[in-house]
């Protein structure tokens, strides 16, 4: 077990939290830590949240349009204040550590000249996150990117390509740096 979970304390209110969103989510598996001011944004019944998982105050998980997934494996840890948008589809695989301030999105706006950027389509790619990967602080994860697992993410990287299973990434545009030992 690890020392954030030896430590969290299961009040009233994270088994309300829980209740409520047990009703509004696709899947809320049990034992799921839910700190005050969680959002789970537009279309909650695409989220699925599997079980241990933690879910600290401030985050926001948007499943942004009827068909967008957002599925998070068993024992993660969403940190602080971290923003988790879908217009199509992101997995988190079990056993991950996502620091505050991480920001997920599977879209950009198009900007071609002629047309005003607030009426131009998103490009959409999935985002997919292996077991057991170390997302840092501040980071920020592109369209279409995959992490395999084991891999880590140094804090305030943009990662817009893919990651090897067990490589340490970092940077802006995120590069290799080194492997996990």
């Amino acid at each position: 077990m690890s020392q954030l979970r030896k430590h969290l304390t299961f009040t009233w209110r994270h088994r309300w939290r829980a209740f409520w969103q047990r009703r509004r989510l696709g899947h809320l598996g049990r034992r799921v830590h839910i700190d005050k001011s969680v959002e789970f944004m537009r279309y909650p019944h695409n989220i699925s949240v599997g079980n241990d998982v933690v879910v600290k105050e401030g985050a926001r998980i948007c499943s942004c349009n009827a068909n967008a997934i957002v599925s998070i494996g068993d024992r993660t840890t969403v940190g602080y204040h971290t923003f988790i948008f879908a217009s199509a589809k992101i997995v988190i695989g079990d056993d991950c550590l996502i620091a505050p301030f991480v920001y997920l999105v599977d879209s950009n706006h198009q900007m071609a000249r002629g047309s005003r950027i607030n009426e131009q389509p998103n490009e959409t790619a999935p985002i997919t996150i292996g077991r057991d990967v170390w997302i840092a602080s501040n980071v920020t994860i592109l369209k279409g990117v995959t992490i395999g697992d084991g891999a880590v993410i140094a804090a305030n990287s943009v990662v817009n390509a893919d990651v090897a299973p067990y490589a340490i990434y970092g940077g802006s545009p995120a590069k290799k740096i080194g492997e996990r030992t």
